[in-house]
């Protein structure tokens, strides 16, 4: 058996083992065995490229492993979990990034050595520098959002579509010069370029409350970036994991889109606008009407309750209260109620927030219900607790049409018995807009931080 078929068998092992891995991602109780299959499948993939010597030099290899996994292990250490957002943002970022250098390198020493490159691998090149310099640039746009170093509102501007619709054009226009002329490579660069400014363009429009699905998409974008570098590299291996990569970042895109009833084209060109609500709609909302209430109140309210329906937002994520959490649940069910964890598609600021915040602290499962699943379940749930939730249980997604979350499915907590509200303030969400919810008759509101306010509560129920 030649090197080439050995590799190349190593290769579908590989593939085999990221498939299987990725399978076992779909449920917690098989995700770290999915996560080690697909980890190996990585390590046999780079042993193997590594083995097969078509490389720069060990040397150069092995000083990039120590750097990346210094740099990787600080993020790890350091990053906390309400940041865990901005570093899959960054971390998409990087992967374009990485497309672009690598493709351009390619071509660079194609030129070089003086071979004309084939058509195939011009366009895989180009290709390349497009969708990872959109990716790379568009990520650090979500990063400064997310992190509230650049304005976290949608940023538009009069003629914005035809703007980006001519820097489409020229970026694709500077794409076909490069296949024709590849030997022009400055003009990869200036591909790469356009592309980038692309990539801010596409994504300052885009508002906090979308970021998401942003996140999701630019996933899948650096996935496809990916793949196009396997075809110029002619790495089977690579094309496999980035078209993986690319495909579960489209589905997992499409399948947020649904959960907020919105199409793709919608967020991307429209924007979700996130204009602060003016102070009049403001009091006509909560004036008067919004209950305050303290720990010993609530917690009278928690002694009797058979049925109670926990509803985790990024306000748990910024407080670290998924511990608090947790003992509050273990609590109330040694007092024979029944607890379960309500969790919206895009609570918090990335894919998933809420499920990994609650496994960080050891909550089951199979507490942790889905939209469709616990909807049916509120006008039966004696008391409902929003810990920094906002937009996913406002109201006026089901009754204002001219809403900007109009039509976006949300948790019905306000047909449970009594809804207690945990929240600094009654500050909007990302949408901007008030929330009758907090205004509510069964509405009681503990203006607390989170895990202060899930901590005061056992303490007030233990006293009982």
């Amino acid at each position: 058996m030649t090197l080439n078929a050995v590799i190349n068998l190593a290769y579908l092992v590989a593939a085999i083992l990221f498939i299987v891995g990725l399978k076992g991602l779909s449920h917690p109780r098989k995700a770290v065995r999915g996560n080690i299959l697909a980890s190996i499948g990585m390590l046999l993939a780079v042993v193997v490229t590594l083995l097969d010597r078509n490389i720069v030099s060990y040397q150069l290899i092995l000083a990039g492993l120590v750097v990346g996994s210094l740099f990787g292990a600080v993020l790890a250490v350091r990053v906390p979990m309400t940041g865990m957002p901005q570093m899959v943002a960054l971390l998409n970022g990087f992967g374009g990034a990485a497309s672009v250098l690598v493709a351009g390198a390619a071509l660079i020493e194609t030129v070089i050595a003086g071979s004309t490159p084939a058509v195939d691998f011009r366009i895989a090149t180009v290709a390349s520098g497009l969708i990872g310099s959109v990716t790379f640039f568009g990520s650090l746009v979500a990063f400064g959002k997310l992190q509230e170093l650049v304005n976290t509102n949608a940023v538009v501007f009069p003629g914005q579509h035809p703007v980006n619709g001519v820097v489409a054009l020229a970026a694709l226009g500077f794409s076909i010069w490069v296949v024709m002329n590849p030997e022009s490579t400055g003009a990869y660069w200036i591909v790469a370029g356009i592309a980038g400014l692309l990539g801010i363009l596409l994504t300052i429009p885009i508002g906090g409350a979308d970021m998401p699905v942003v996140i999701s998409l630019l996933n899948s974008y650096s996935g496809l970036a990916a793949a196009a570098t396997g075809f110029v590299l002619r790495n089977n291996m690579l094309i496999i994991s980035g078209a993986l990569v690319g495909a579960s970042g489209i589905i997992l895109t499409e399948i947020m889109c649904r959960a907020m009833n919105r199409s793709l084209a919608n967020v991307l060109f429209g924007g979700l606008s996130s204009t602060p609500a003016s102070k009049a709609s403001v009091d006509a909302i909560y004036s008067g009407k919004v209950k305050a209430a303290s720990a010993e109140e609530i917690a009278m309210l928690l002694e009797t309750a058979r049925r109670v329906v926990i509803v985790p937002g990024y306000g748990l994520a910024v407080s670290q209260a998924q511990h608090a959490v947790r003992s509050l649940a273990q609590l109330l069910e040694s007092r024979g109620a029944t607890v379960e964890f309500a969790i919206h598609p895009v609570a918090g600021r990335m894919p998933g927030h809420m499920n990994v915040l609650l496994a960080e602290a050891d909550v089951p499962y199979e507490k942790l219900k889905d939209m469709d699943e616990i909807n049916p379940t509120f006008a039966q749930t004696d008391v409902s607790i929003v810990i920094g939730a906002n937009d996913v249980v406002n109201p006026l997604a089901r009754t204002d049409p001219k809403s900007p979350i109009a039509g976006m499915p949300i948790l019905d907590v306000d047909k449970s018995r009594t809804v207690v509200v945990i929240k600094r303030s009654l500050s909007p969400g990302f949408a901007g807009i008030p929330n009758p919810l907090f205004a509510a008759d069964n509405t009681l509101i503990y203006f607390a931080d989170g895990k202060k306010a899930v901590n005061d509560l056992i303490q007030a129920l233990k006293e009982l």
